[in-house]
């Protein structure tokens, strides 16, 4: 029955993510890598259990919810919060065991939905209940779309991305046929692949974004001091091979031949820094950035996760479902308008390295 499963501090590097939400890193990993680990080991239970599990939990909390009163409120977050470490458990044991599948992935989705959008229901219809007040009839709706928000606005920030990477690639393949070019990294995958060379590149971009000013959108990996050239191929490696996780993976830097290694050793990789603008606009949350970094916390604060936390844990805790919805979306909010405010600089910079891209090519034909 016992299955070979290393200890516990390889079993955190290898389910844990390198940057994940708040709540997550700090309430929810200490309890639920252990378990995952000890599931893997004594059980044969499978990622799609867990993830049945995480929803019928769900709908024991939206019961709880829905009767109402103090004491089952106080249950009914209690139980919400063993289903959301249940929902962030059957992802660790996919990576653990290798038991990941798409139709997994599809299956957490829609039970994360469905669960968001019953609970929110069961919550406010409880208060309605108990209290008369018509406003639970609106904060019920305005969870359900701010949730359905988050995933669509997330979707198509996605889609917007790996369109401009996909272009920007194309245009150096094209380039590297015709005049066998250095190969080609974005600055996010190399950082994300070393993250305290990331950290060590934003502080050192912190201290000189006001005193120089350098082309946006394109860098040459000299320029990242910790990332050496060894590192960079991994970075292009790891990109093309690895899976998408989730709403926020992207697609990675293709190395496909023999040739493009050649390439490499002949001439630094160039790196396109699709958010070198951004960058430069604001040095200050870089070096907070820095810090979320070394406790491995993604700095989008308020995410989908701690709305639901805010609604589901915060609100009935504390006797203030009210409030709780009212702050946590109102949050959820002025985060995704900054991701949307990044992306439109980050659009700015793709325009910029297209551009910089057609006047080499007019350069090389003169």
């Amino acid at each position: 029955m016992r299955r070979d499963i290393p200890p516990l501090a390889e079993v955190r590097r290898i389910t844990e993510k390198k940057r994940d939400a708040w709540w997550t890193v700090l309430l929810v990993d200490p309890v639920a890598t252990p378990l995952v680990r000890l599931t893997a080991k004594y059980t044969r239970i499978t990622p799609n259990q867990i993830t049945w599990g995480a929803f019928l939990l769900g709908l024991v909390s939206a019961a709880f919810f829905a009767f109402g009163d103090w004491r089952w409120l106080i249950a009914g977050a209690f139980v919400y919060h063993l289903s959301f470490i249940l929902d962030c458990m059957d992802g660790k044991v996919a990576r653990l065991t290798g038991q990941g599948s798409v139709f997994g992935a599809w299956l957490d989705f829609v039970f994360d939905r469905i669960r968001v959008a019953v609970c929110g229901v069961a919550l406010m219809a409880g208060q309605y209940d108990r209290t008369g007040e018509t406003i639970y009839i609106w904060l019920a709706a305005a969870v359900v779309f701010l949730d359905t928000l988050r995933y669509i606005n997330g979707l198509e920030i996605f889609k917007i991305r790996h369109t401009m990477r996909k272009q920007i690639k194309a245009r150096v393949r094209a380039a590297r046929r015709a005049e066998n070019s250095a190969e080609l990294a974005f600055m996010e995958d190399l950082l994300r692949n070393n993250p305290e060379a990331d950290i060590e590149q934003d502080i050192r971009q912190a201290a000189t974004a006001t005193m120089t000013a350098t082309p946006v959108g394109v860098a040459e990996v000299t320029d990242l001091a910790p990332v050496t050239a060894a590192e960079t191929a991994q970075a292009q490696t790891q990109a093309q091979t690895h899976a998408h996780a989730h709403a926020e993976a992207e697609a990675g830097v293709e190395a496909d031949s023999e040739a493009g290694a050649e390439a490499q050793r002949k001439a630094p990789a160039r790196v396109i820094d699709l958010h070198q603008e951004f960058r430069h606009r604001f040095p200050v949350y870089l070096r907070a950035r820095s810090f979320f970094l070394r406790h491995r916390i993604r700095t989008h604060l308020v995410s989908g996760i701690e709305f639901q936390m805010g609604v589901f844990i915060l609100g009935p805790l504390f006797d203030s479902v009210i409030k709780a919805t009212i702050v946590s979306g109102a949050l959820l909010l002025v985060f995704e308008l900054a991701i949307i405010y990044k992306l439109l600089l980050s659009t700015r910079d793709f325009t910029r390295t297209i551009d910089s891209f057609e006047r080499e090519e007019v350069a090389t034909a003169a």
